[in-house]
């Protein structure tokens, strides 16, 4: 499986002003963009991480998908959550000729925890041997930040805050996430189902 970001999140997207006051960076002094560049880098690992824990994209943007084979083939779990359209579907065999898949052949089950790949048929389109499918899909809970949920925004904010603070210590953990980020995006989190339960 891949997955890859075709649109990337614009510097201008981020908050960057917003994350200075969370902050209380002076102003008035004559450089207040002097740590723009550092305070997006931070903005930008925070979001990664959240969208990480959670499997949520906070802004939306583009994105395909590559899969070798179906984990169902009536029906295929997205990564990322949540979608808001299926823009393409195509399957490629081993010797790389590609053929697009009749959107007719499908639909999108727009869950927010767990999206779906239907069909409306008896199965997905096949994938040939040594072949894959490629899904291009457009996901995010706000086109811009002010439609991302308050309790993220924070969550983002505590954490490249923390960022920012120990931002030359080098013997924090890889996963090191503090206790009020991880209660922010607890309910966002995808839920684990029990045994027998779901697909």
């Amino acid at each position: 499986m891949m997955l890859i970001e075709e649109t990337g999140v614009a510097d201008t997207t981020l908050p960057v002003d917003v994350f200075k006051a969370h902050l209380r960076m002076g102003s008035g002094f004559g450089n207040e963009t002097l740590q723009d560049e550092v305070l997006v880098s931070f903005l930008r690992a925070a979001v990664a991480a959240v969208e990480a824990r959670t499997g949520k994209a906070l802004i939306r943007r583009s994105f395909s998908w590559s899969l070798s084979s179906w984990r169902d083939e009536c029906a295929q779990h997205f990564p990322i959550a949540p979608v808001h359209s299926v823009d393409s579907v195509a399957i490629k065999s081993a010797d790389g000729v590609e053929t697009i898949v009749d959107a007719q052949m499908y639909w999108l089950d727009r869950d927010m925890q767990r999206p779906a790949l239907r069909t409306t048929g008896a199965a997905l389109a096949s994938i040939p041997r040594f072949g894959m499918v490629t899904i291009g899909f457009e996901a995010g809970l706000g086109s811009d930040w002010s439609q991302v949920p308050a309790d993220l925004q924070q969550a983002v904010f505590l954490l490249a805050a923390h960022y920012y603070e120990f931002r030359h210590e080098t013997t924090l953990s890889d996963g090191c996430m503090p206790f009020g980020v991880s209660s922010l995006i607890e309910r966002y989190r995808p839920m684990r189902l029990g045994m027998g339960i779901g697909g």
